[in-house]
């Protein structure tokens, strides 16, 4: 490619020498005359895009998008040949990418130990798009010319030739991580099938190094799975590999404090992503629609039926269309929940740790003691069963303060010193002819669906929907700060802009239009996600992000305290 011609991005200004040449002019010229290099420059087989150029350095990072044609990048067919490898592939890259420009003024969102599907970079028929931010150099706002060259026409080809072109790159190292991530995603897909919701292999390492350090426990204890519990499953490139089935049902973690439980638990939870090789959960994965659920005092509540969990209240209030600005520990749990199956979550996931504990459990002595006319809230352990036995959801649940539990449950997994032990027989043992605790409900009606208004869904005072993010806490949507803190399955501050985007996507597109169900919603923004990917959600947005689950978007949603819901009505197709 050369001289001045078009492409669909536009004209081609010239090369990167010209653009060298032209920041030499510009240097210790006032800063906003970096606009004047916005466009595309020609490089040795790709081209460097100045899609916005900031007009002040303490303005957000200018963007610059690389485009590597196929027969440039060189990347064989099979490394691409899905939509699967193409991110697998594509997450390398971005890997390779990121350490490459680690000391430059140029940063890319190369992301923590999950492979998602990123803006940073897309895989489409062999070709690359590469998307980062760069700060652009000037001291006393004045323009560094000699920084920006060499950021723009030293480091940033420098990095693209050595993690964007195949033959630069460590080959084996490549096609194990595209592999690994095809592995996990025919597991995940696998589960339904084998009538598992979850599946941790052997040698798994599930401790993390720390709560802010997300890397694979060092001298941790690798995971052995229970040999009665122990399935094999067959993978395209691993062939066949064993570990714990996790059968659907109800599923009780029991064991000690500090003996493994939660890990185990938080494992699962976020085995409903694939994640780098060498990260010790490669081969841990849960079902898409696995979902974890916890009290959030504070939150707000926009007409959910809690019935099945709270009765009618002390002052009458009706809590089959409940609403809150304040929830309690118990209502923001039963809301949450409620709203995990509105959104599709057939497998929940719970901590005792962080869950109501008038909500899990009313043990023998306190029925006794509180009539159950004088308590309104029906304990969670009364409506596992029926959830899976009505309604095909199952729960996996990190209990060990009450041995109630052992009652409904399908299996117990025994955590000790970070081992799994099947104890089902055991617990089993221990279980009375005559429990003392009664039971106080033996159904789960069908979950009511909500149609939400969009018209007023997350605009500031000026009417915009401006979307920003503070770490994986927060969702700023129009005037709306929504708090993610409690959605613990987000492990990625991308995914926040990600919801963000998905959100005003259903708005601007018609898909969340006053008629449709929060559920035909997400069942749409699906359709779309796959067909087009994180495409679907760029439409000019120039910023970094992640492709989002429908259930992150839901709870986000759920979270908006400007959200109204116009209409509640009876589901067709159950929870």
């Amino acid at each position: 490619m050369s001289g001045d011609h078009s492409n669909k991005h536009g004209t081609i200004r010239g090369s990167l020498q010209q653009l060298e040449s032209r920041l030499h002019e510009l240097d210790g010229k006032g800063y906003g005359q970096y606009r004047s290099i916005e466009g595309s420059w020609e490089a040795n087989g790709f081209v460097v895009e100045l899609l916005k150029a900031q007009t002040d350095p303490f303005a957000p990072a200018s963007r610059v998008e690389v485009r590597v044609p196929a027969r440039a990048a060189g990347f064989p067919e099979h490394l691409w040949a899905n939509r699967v490898r193409a991110r697998g592939l594509a997450d390398f890259v971005l890997r390779a990418l990121g350490k490459r420009l680690r000391n430059s003024e140029l940063n890319i969102d190369v992301g923590g130990q999950e492979v998602l599907d990123r803006s940073a970079v897309r895989v489409r028929d062999g070709d690359l798009t590469l998307r980062m931010g760069l700060n652009l150099p000037g001291p006393r706002r004045r323009i560094d010319g000699k920084g920006a060259r060499k950021a723009l026409c030293e480091q940033l080809p420098d990095a693209v030739n050595a993690a964007a072109r195949h033959a630069a790159l460590d080959a084996e190292a490549l096609e194990e991580f595209v592999d690994s991530v095809e592995d996990t995603d025919a597991l995940r897909r696998a589960l339904p099938s084998l009538g598992l919701v979850g599946f941790v292999a052997d040698g798994a390492m599930l401790a993390r190094r720390s709560g802010t350090d997300d890397r694979p426990l060092v001298d941790g204890i690798p995971f052995h799975s229970p040999e009665s519990m122990r399935v094999s499953v067959d993978l395209p490139n691993r062939g066949r590999v064993s570990g714990m089935g996790i059968g659907e049902g109800i599923t009780l973690i029991a064991g000690g404090g500090f003996h493994g439980k939660s890990t185990l638990l938080r494992a699962l939870e976020h085995g409903v992503y694939d994640h780098i090789p060498g990260d010790g959960r490669e081969l841990v994965a849960s079902r898409d629609s696995a979902v974890k659920v916890r009290a959030e005092d504070g939150r707000s509540v926009q007409r959910v039926d809690v019935s099945s969990f709270v009765g009618r209240l002390p002052n009458g209030a009706d809590t089959s269309d409940f609403s809150t600005t304040n929830a309690s520990g118990s209502t923001s749990q039963a809301a949450t929940t409620v709203e995990a199956l509105e959104a599709g979550a057939d497998v929940l996931l719970i901590d005792e740790d962080t869950a109501a504990t008038n909500m899990m459990i009313r043990d023998a002595r306190m029925q006794a003691l509180v009539a159950k006319d004088n308590e309104p809230l029906t304990p969670f352990i009364d409506l596992a069963r029926p959830l899976y036995s009505q309604h095909g959801v199952s729960t996996v649940l990190a209990m060990g303060g009450s041995g109630d539990y052992l009652d409904i449950a399908d299996r117990v997994i025994m955590m000790a010193a970070y081992e799994a032990y099947d104890v089902t027989t055991e617990a089993f043992r221990l279980r009375s002819d005559e429990p003392e605790r009664r039971t106080e409900t033996d159904r789960f009606p069908r979950v009511r669906q909500r149609v939400c208004r969009p018209d007023a869904l997350g605009k500031d005072s000026k009417g915009k929907r401006r979307i920003k993010q503070r770490g994986t806490d927060t969702l700023v949507l129009g005037g709306d700060d929504i708090d993610l803190r409690a959605v613990e399955q987000i492990v990625d501050t991308s995914q926040v802009m990600g919801i963000g985007l998905a959100l005003s996507y259903g708005v601007e597109k018609g898909l969340l239009d006053g008629k449709r169900s929060v559920a035909e919603f997400l069942d749409l923004l699906d359709r779309d996600l796959a067909e087009s990917g994180a495409d679907a959600l760029q439409r000019g947005f120039l910023g970094d992000f992640a492709v989002p689950r429908r259930y992150e978007v839901a709870a986000a949603l759920a979270r908006l305290r400007s959200l109204r819901i116009s209409a509640t009505r009876d589901s067709e197709s159950g929870s």
